[in-house]
């Protein structure tokens, strides 16, 4: 906290200066205002200037732009009006194609990201009951994100696995992968070489927590990642979990799933996951039962913190009322 109120000492005198030197100059009052884009006088006299008000312009609409409209997806072939920019609903049996929105667009995945992360784990077998201890290594340096696991908490594999997959639990995900028998760098090589191994030619990544933009994938890609995942028992039950409690200590920590539709018992859902960074808006995929089809459902990009939801429960509706003719499937290989 100490370095950012310094930040902000020293960003004020900057700008105290500015104004005090745009005061002498009138050339030089437009430049060296517009450039403090936190004064809103600096705003005000930009705004006299044709060139300089369109820039302000595009630098406040910028943070409102999806990633779907920043990189140009089209939102044509969506019947519901999805909110999410990217969405893909396949027949996870007989691979038909219920609903494709941008499915081939790779995008940033934030927290799907942990299910390659679980994915990993589980066909490399280690121990569950192993102790794993939370240490500052494991300590967010992308994004600055809270977590309750403070740096000396020690838990089983397979808790850490569980607010991992559950809870998106960021410190518990990147302690799975730096714990790994080869250490961090070889796991990330593994998560990459399963990717190529399932055919995911769109996937990459960098960490196993998703906290970084450059974990990226496409809709099609993550369908064959959750097909893949759904098969391996202990991930369909660990991010299906409605709630985990933890003694830490003399703490005992609440947990809940991530995704509210698990408490909702209109959904008959077999595996999820759920994902956030500013980059990638809201991101879910699930493998659900709906209409006595078993369905894996892709959302990627979505705005607002139930949007992705409310596409799912769309989905779910229009499936529903539905009476599908198998017409397109999803390529092979």
């Amino acid at each position: 906290m100490a370095a950012t109120k310094s930040t902000g000492t020293k960003s004020s005198k900057k700008s105290a200066v500015q104004k005090t030197v745009a005061r002498k100059s009138g050339a030089s009052r437009n430049v060296k205002l517009a450039s403090s884009k936190r004064s809103k006088a600096s705003h005000a006299i930009a705004a006299k200037t044709p060139v300089a008000r369109d820039a302000l312009l595009r630098v406040a609409a910028e943070p409102r732009l999806s990633v779907g409209e920043r990189l140009g997806l089209r939102s044509s072939d969506d019947p519901l009006d999805l909110s999410s920019s990217v969405a893909l609903v396949v027949d996870q049996e007989t691979n038909e194609i219920l609903l494709s929105k941008n499915d081939a667009a790779i995008l940033p995945i934030a927290s799907l990201t942990k299910l390659m992360t679980g994915l990993v784990l589980a066909e490399a077998n280690l121990p569950m009951d192993e102790q794993i201890t939370i240490t500052q290594d494991d300590v967010d340096t992308y994004k600055g994100s809270r977590s309750r696991l403070a740096v000396g908490t020690t838990l089983s594999r397979g808790e850490m696995m569980h607010l991992a997959l559950m809870s998106s639990e960021n410190r518990a995900a990147h302690a799975l992968g730096r714990t790994y028998p080869s250490g961090l760098q070889q796991f990330v090589r593994l998560m990459n070489a399963k990717a190529k191994q399932l055919g995911m030619g769109d996937t990459r990544y960098v960490e196993p927590t998703g906290l970084s933009s450059l974990n990226q994938s496409s809709a099609r890609d993550l369908v064959t990642l959750v097909s893949a995942a759904y098969e391996h028992p202990i991930l369909r039950n660990l991010s299906t979990s409605p709630s985990y409690q933890l003694d830490v200590g003399q703490r005992t920590l609440q947990y809940n799933n991530s995704n509210r539709l698990i408490r909702n018992p209109d959904w008959d859902i077999g595996l999820q996951k759920t994902g956030y960074i500013s980059e990638a808006g809201r991101c879910l995929v699930m493998q659900a039962k709906v209409a006595g089809r078993k369905l894996i459902m892709v959302f990627l990009d979505s705005a607002g913190k139930r949007s992705r939801s409310q596409d799912a429960e769309r989905v779910r509706r229009w499936v529903e009322a539905q009476d599908f003719v198998p017409t397109t499937h999803r390529p092979q290989g």
